[in-house]
């Protein structure tokens, strides 16, 4: 792991008050971060529960437009889709991101990429990831951009370590495959597909885990 990250980042850690040179000067009209990403931009819960509320669409009704679904690692998740140009579905076409308040936490973090061990989430900086010359520096958190930071790490690093243990789940059960779809499909409706209807999601999502672990 630390190979890899020194492969492909300047070879640091950093916490959410470390100042990286991340400020792209708001862009200025590039958007070479938002093409032909592929299936990458992957959606969490937290993700997905925001597109639906501000966008006023079921999870659903998202995958008949801008999401998609596609297997990974035993598990299958959502991501944002491509359009036929290989823009992302939400840029518009001034090359701006349509929901940028509530944009995935994919795209807040670029270029920054998350580093995570089992109780702790920190972050590197992406070498060479943003075509963008002499970027500012900023702190990682304002940089983030995100409501009750705290919570919100933890959620991440919660999400991580469950699905990390889902994988392992169905990876046991390669020799049973239905009960290999039945563990996948459980964790797709259960965290994507069940609607959010609280309007603290952390207390929702967190009750959702203690029933999967039951």
């Amino acid at each position: 792991m630390e190979q890899n990250l020194q492969d492909i980042s300047d070879g640091r850690l950093y916490e959410w008050n470390d100042m990286a040179k991340v400020g792209c000067h708001d862009c200025t009209g590039c958007s070479a971060c938002c093409r032909d990403m592929g299936q990458s931009i992957l959606l969490d819960p937290h993700d997905v529960f925001h597109l639906s509320s501000n966008l006023g669409k079921a999870f659903e009704e998202l995958l008949q437009g801008p999401v998609e679904l596609h297997a990974e690692e035993g598990l299958i998740l959502p991501n944002l889709r491509m359009a036929a140009d290989g823009a992302c579905s939400f840029l518009d076409s001034n090359g701006r991101c349509s929901i940028h308040a509530f944009r995935p936490g994919i795209c807040r973090l670029f270029p920054l990429g998350r580093n995570y061990t089992p109780e702790h989430l920190n972050y590197f900086l992406l070498l060479d990831a943003c075509p963008v010359k002499n970027k500012t520096k900023m702190k990682v958190g304002k940089w983030l951009d995100c409501d009750n930071r705290k919570v919100y790490q933890q959620f991440l690093l919660d999400w991580h370590n469950l699905t990390k243990q889902v994988r392992a789940q169905v990876t046991g059960c390669l020799d049973a495959p239905e009960m290999s779809r039945k563990i996948t499909m459980a964790f797709l409706q259960l965290f994507y597909i069940k609607p959010y209807n609280k309007a603290d999601f952390y207390t929702e999502f967190y009750e959702r885990v203690k029933q999967i672990s039951e």
